[in-house]
């Protein structure tokens, strides 16, 4: 266990006492805090418990019992570490686990070791495997492809008279359009040409008379919206922080930021405040004003917001007008290229040399070569935010960048959808302005940097796409290089195993098609200007049969027959879950054979002059990094503390560790690595972190009714892995294991206790502190415990 620095006492003496303020004027406190009236769902709840009744041990019994666990053949780091440092002696493999009594006795494998004091009771009746959450649920973008199959199945099995049933509608592109979340906006609709303006100056309505929304200010504030919020204390956040508010008319916060103009002729004006100009926030010079979005509709625009690209670039983008000459010369050139290998490699296959000397001169040079890349670094100081789709949202992104996190990814982009001008898949690509600073970094003799690293070119954010075939992300990369220049690099899912993808030839699939991949990564590297081009691949399709070696060693040097003559296809990064497809969550990540190729890339790169043609040495702009063509190799699974996190670097050998569902469940992970020292956040303190995802969410969703509903829609879907968080002080001992799972508990007091809660009622009323009450529009209930997801490549 850590010390901490600041203390003589340790943590889980800290925190095993009771804290101040602890029963139901703890969660009260944190309403009065924010001014926030406390839903009277859950003002009922705290009279409950001031009366004796303890909701707080209702809502913990929703968590599964021990001796219901079903029990893993797997034994977690941490209990390990407990029986070690205890004096508990291991059971024999043959041996049954004798059962928990009160939760004192031996625990299973995967059970959280709870102290005794929090642990609750349960009624052996209650089904405990209900709930227990499984993190392959909404793996795939557009929501789980198996469950679908399965309704099929079924469906065509029950069908009347034995036949099948009808076809299932396709359902279109999206994030998890498998589930709704109802509707949630105004009533009546104001038309943008009034959103942001005075009530006699509006600006021209593009549509005319045949406009259908509502251009009546007044009437729309009177009767189009619901009531302002309470929450913040009727002040609009956005407005308290950048003077104006973008979302004009539509803040549900209006009251705060408007006011009423009597002119000369007693005339009436309802008037939008803008203090954007003030000194207090722009500074004496101007300097301090927010940089606003360009967009062509009002709610594109957004402070410090970079990589928005204008409607009007996407329309042309659907209506093919966009110039693809260059990229279509490239995939031209691969298409022949690959011709000329399928048919040489029939002939090999054959034995026959015959005609192999021709094929050989057919091989013609690519028609350019790719621009000279902008140099990466990826050491210890820079761990790294996994691409996670739904929930690796910008405000998330920003929360993460906050607390310590040097590297982001944007969520998985389809590249398809990209070329297409599909708005939601761009806008998974805006960045915040924290994130295009440059990430840490301490040059020392351990750490690999090149002569030419410029730290200040660097940046935080990259995106990661999607694609099954290389014409699509050849012409991806060269989209994004041209209208998102604010991109760290582009990184090529191939690993993402849900059945959607899979199918389609995208994701893990490419793990066996190597061939295809690695025309992929030439092409996307041809056209992505100076952003580098990074993969992120598991271990393999099956468990029986990894591929990882040879699907880095095609990353890192390309083909036999065109590493010569080519050189390497220029992937300047490798990025590898320990996991592979068929396994998808379910068995922990394997460090052990992440080492062994990090191992592996090592000897690569030490050997690479002996693999080298020395008569015809490939051009330097074709290698990733540098002139000796070394790669950075990132490892990825299961990182949930700061020992683990070390103990990968060293051990594994890995530049930096990626991690994911771990941040989801603590978003301070990162602030724990930077400290070196476990890091006990208090409930209060978790709330706080909410408190500023809101105001992020309002930030880049906007605060009208449609901005507080996607706010509250991601935070919930981020509630729905928070509430996995553990205190650390009621373990029994260090450290905490990503994949453990709590019996029912309570927490050190009743906020800490809400905040734990599996239910997703309680998650909404979280929500409901800052963004008051729900639209009766809005649906949330979640198909299971765990809804946002990692899109694992």
């Amino acid at each position: 266990m850590a010390d901490n620095n600041d203390s003589n006492m340790t943590i889980e003496e800290q925190t095993s006492t009771v804290q101040p303020g602890s029963g139901p004027a703890a969660l009260a406190k944190a309403y009065n805090k924010f001014n926030a009236p406390m839903p009277t769902d859950l003002a009922n709840v705290v009279s409950r418990i001031e009366n004796g009744a303890s909701d707080s041990e209702e809502r913990a019994a929703k968590r599964p019992r021990m001796d219901d666990l079903a029990s893993s053949t797997e034994v977690s780091n941490g209990e390990k570490a407990g029986a070690k440092d205890t004096g508990t002696q291991t059971k024999d493999k043959g041996e049954e686990p004798a059962p928990i009594t009160n939760g004192l006795s031996d625990r299973r494998a995967g059970m959280a070791p709870i102290k005794k004091e929090y642990v609750l009771e349960v009624p052996t009746s209650r089904n405990a495997n209900a709930d227990i959450m499984d993190d392959d649920a909404a793996e795939g973008r557009r929501g789980d492809a198996r469950d679908a199959r399965d309704s099929r199945d079924d469906r065509d099995r029950d069908g009347a008279n034995g036949k099948k049933g009808k076809k299932e509608k396709k359902k279109k592109g999206g994030q998890n359009t498998d589930r709704t979340y109802g509707r949630f906006g105004d009533a009546i609709q104001l038309c943008n040409s009034r959103a942001l303006y005075p009530e006699f100056s509006p600006h021209e309505c593009r549509y005319g008379d045949n406009c259908r929304m509502s251009h009546d200010v007044r009437k729309y504030l009177e009767e189009g919206r619901r009531a302002d919020v309470e929450t913040f204390d009727g002040k609009c956040p956005v407005f308290a922080q950048y003077g104006t508010c973008f979302s004009g008319w539509k803040c549900r916060f209006v009251r705060s930021h408007m006011k009423e103009v009597e002119h000369e002729d007693g005339r009436k004006e309802l008037v939008l405040v803008d203090n954007s100009k003030d000194k207090e926030f722009s500074g004496e010079d101007g300097s301090k004003q927010v940089q606003i979005s360009a967009g062509d509709e009002t709610n594109e625009r957004r402070p410090g917001i970079y990589n928005n690209v204008d409607m009007g670039t996407k329309i042309e983008m659907n209506r093919k007008r966009i110039d693809f000459t260059k990229a279509d010369e490239y995939i031209k050139w691969m298409n022949d290229e690959s011709s000329v290998n399928q048919e040489f490699h029939h002939r090999r296959k054959g034995q026959s040399t015959e005609g192999i000397e021709d094929l050989r001169a057919r091989y013609v040079d690519p028609p350019f070569k790719p621009s000279e890349k902008r140099r990466l670094y990826f050491g210890p100081e820079t761990p790294t935010l996994a691409p996670l789709t739904t929930q690796g949202n910008l405000p998330f992104r920003r929360l993460c960048v906050e607390l310590g996190c040097e590297l982001t990814y944007s969520e998985m982009a389809m590249g398809m959808p990209l070329l297409q001008g599909t708005k939601s898949d761009w806008t998974l690509l805006k960045a915040h302005e924290s994130e295009v600073s440059p990430p840490a970094f301490k040059p020392g003799r351990n750490n690999f940097v090149f002569d030419d690293y410029d730290h200040s070119r660097d940046l935080k954010f990259g995106a990661q796409i999607s694609g099954n075939q290389p014409w699509i992300v050849t012409k991806a990369a060269d989209v994004l290089s041209r209208f998102c220049p604010q991109l760290r690099l582009i990184d090529l899912n191939c690993g993402c195993p849900i059945d959607m993808l899979f199918k389609s030839g995208a994701g893990s699939a490419l793990l066996e098609s190597q061939a295809k991949l690695e025309r992929m990564i030439r092409g996307m590297n041809a056209m992505s200007g100076e952003i580098p081009i990074t993969a992120k691949i598991r271990t393999g399709v099956k468990n029986s049969r990894p591929t990882a070696p040879s699907v880095i060693g095609k990353l890192a040097f390309g083909s036999r027959e065109h590493r010569e003559r080519l050189g390497a296809p220029g992937c300047a990064a490798i990025t590898l879950h320990g996991r592979s497809r068929e396994q998808r969550y379910t068995k922990r990540a394997d460090w052990s054979y992440i080492g062994e190729c990090a191992a592996l890339i090592k000897t690569y790169n030490d050997q690479k002059d002996a693999l080298a043609d020395t008569a015809a040495e490939p051009d330097a702009s074709t290698l990733p990094n540098a002139k000796d063509g070394r790669l950075y190799f990132l490892g990825n699974g299961d990182c949930y503390s700061h020992i683990e996190y070390q103990q990968h670097i060293e051990k594994a050998r890995v530049d930096t560790v990626m991690i994911g569902r771990g941040a989801l469940i603590k978003p301070w992970l990162f602030e724990e690595i930077e400290k070196g020292q476990y890091l006990d956040k208090s409930a209060s303190e978790r709330l706080t972190y909410i408190e500023k995802y809101v105001r992020y969410g309002l930030d880049a969703w906007g605060s009208d009714e449609l901005g507080i509903g996607y706010t509250r829609r991601f935070l919930l879907e981020w509630l729905s892995f928070a509430h996995r968080y553990i205190p650390l002080g009621v373990l029994e001992y260090l450290p905490p294991s990503l994949n453990d799972r709590p019996p029912a508990y309570v927490g050190r007091n009743d906020l800490e206790t809400l905040m734990a809660s599996g239910n997703y009622k309680d998650w909404i009323k979280i929500t409901e502190m800052f963004l008051g009450p729900v639209h009766p529009g809005f649906q949330f209930q979640p198909k299971h415990r765990s809804n946002a997801y990692e899109a694992e490549g």
